[in-house]
């Protein structure tokens, strides 16, 4: 199967004040790396040259943070391809090169499909690739099915805005809630003029860990985030509104909703629509990088208490996960 690496250091540039690598950072590069070699495999078999646009990417936990200094290594592998989309996994391997140490930070699962260079609105057919037996073949295209609906069923409910609320009390929705405002340049763009996948989620990293840090006032490290659906492109040229609000919290975690709508300065009359959806999991340290409790959320009205029982559900499902994961013979 084909395989990529990228190697890159840590700058201060890349992490917050304390010194830990913002969580967008890693999801760039995670997204540059399954760009690449879904761009390259997807260019081996076909006349019509493309570009790898990012589709969606699956549940990502960030299992120990990664400090300035420490050097990344991103491996992608295409794990996956149907008719029209590529399935990538990444694994991120964080080095200290002064002690010598290395552990994985990050694994993520991330699906593109191939956009025609001279047409844009063209998905080109992906080349299939060799699997290594029937099962591993089976249980790929189990994936694909999975997330093929979940993101239709994401993309039903997408219509939710996050509205402004003055001078709100503390430690409650509207007092911790922000917002991102970007305009999309050539330099956040595919040869295609649409906007890297690996930028919208730098961007909406920046907004979660915005609100993160209102809400508890202390040093916030991305610790997961939920599937990133990628509902509709962004061309060049187009204003971002990339906002966040908090759905839940338990002792030691805060879910926060990020919503990107974007809105075209060209085409006016297209009017704002929503492009991207996601949960960011992040986790609150002391000065020892030890996790402390999350002050509980306040909730006001019904849709608040709602969408916090949604997101108790989700955390209690990510939880027996993992723990079923610990459990399993490896």
């Amino acid at each position: 199967m084909a395989s990529l690496q990228l190697i890159r250091i840590m700058r201060p540039d890349d992490a917050n004040i304390v010194g830990n690598v913002h969580g967008g950072t890693i999801l760039k590069m995670i997204e540059e790396a399954g760009c690449i070699i879904g761009t390259r495999h997807c260019n081996t078999q076909t006349k019509d040259r493309c570009v790898a646009a990012l589709a969606r990417v699956e549940r990502t936990d960030f299992l120990y943070p990664m400090f300035i200094g420490d050097v990344a290594h991103v491996s992608a592998e295409i794990t996956y391809t149907s008719k029209r989309s590529v399935e990538v996994q990444v694994t991120v391997l964080s080095e200290n090169i002064v002690t010598g140490s290395k552990k994985v930070t990050n694994k993520a699962t991330l699906w593109y499909v191939p956009l025609c260079l001279q047409n844009v609105d063209k998905i080109i057919e992906v080349p299939p690739i060799q699997y290594s037996s029937a099962e591993q073949e089976e249980s790929s295209k189990k994936r694909y099915e999975a997330q093929k609906q979940e993101r239709l069923e994401t993309k039903e409910r997408n219509s939710d805005v996050i509205t402004p609320v003055s001078l709100p009390e503390p430690y409650t929705v509207g007092f911790s809630q922000s917002s991102l405002i970007h305009l999309i340049g050539p330099s956040d763009c595919t040869l295609l003029g649409f906007v890297h996948g690996g930028v919208t989620m730098k961007l909406m990293d920046e907004v979660a860990g915005i609100v993160a840090a209102r809400h508890c006032k202390t040093n916030i490290v991305t610790a997961s985030v939920d599937a990133i659906n990628f509902h509709r492109k962004i061309k060049k040229g187009c204003v971002i509104t990339v906002s966040g609000r908090m759905t839940f919290t338990s002792n030691k975690s805060m879910e926060i909703e990020v919503l990107v709508d974007a809105d075209s300065l060209v085409e006016a009359e297209k009017g704002k629509y929503r492009c991207v959806t996601a949960f960011f999991t992040y986790i609150s340290l002391d000065k020892d990088n030890k996790p402390l409790a999350i002050p509980p959320l306040k909730l006001d009205g019904e849709e608040e208490q709602e969408r916090f029982e949604e997101g108790k559900a989700r955390y209690l499902q990510n939880k027996a996960k993992r723990l079923a994961d610990q459990d399993r013979p490896q």
